[in-house]
């Protein structure tokens, strides 16, 4: 999902919608020259909701789309955080350390493997 640094991630999305660093601004209601930082990974992201949603309208990102989704992730992970939608599902929290391990490379067992596919067959 996140394969390069927020602000760069930012960078491209924004150009992506053909917006220039202040019309994007004018639009968020926000500093150009911190969101020049945020590009330029000098300050990280802003974590409130209300900010994140009011950049998602400015970058023409539409509500309850993948990429309005991806957004947000990626606001999510480059704090390294697990994203609050995921985090708030029934009985993740059991099966969070056998993915840990599957993805450092150790084995988990049969019946957790079953137990990840069926949760995630349910999401």
């Amino acid at each position: 999902m996140v394969s390069k640094p927020f602000g760069e991630y930012l960078r491209e999305l924004r150009i992506s919608k053909r917006l220039s660093l202040r019309d994007v601004c004018r639009a968020a209601e926000y500093d150009p020259s911190n969101w020049s930082k945020i590009e330029r990974g000098i300050l990280p992201p802003p974590s409130d909701t209300e900010t994140l949603e009011h950049w998602s309208t400015a970058l023409e990102l539409k509500a309850d789309t993948p990429e309005h989704q991806a957004f947000l992730d990626n606001v999510s992970l480059s704090k390294g955080m697990i994203p609050k939608d995921i985090l708030e599902q029934e009985n993740i929290m059991e099966h969070i350390p056998a993915f840990f391990r599957t993805l450092r490379g150790q084995k988990p067992t049969k019946e957790e493997i079953e137990k990840l596919i069926e949760l995630l067959k349910e999401s």
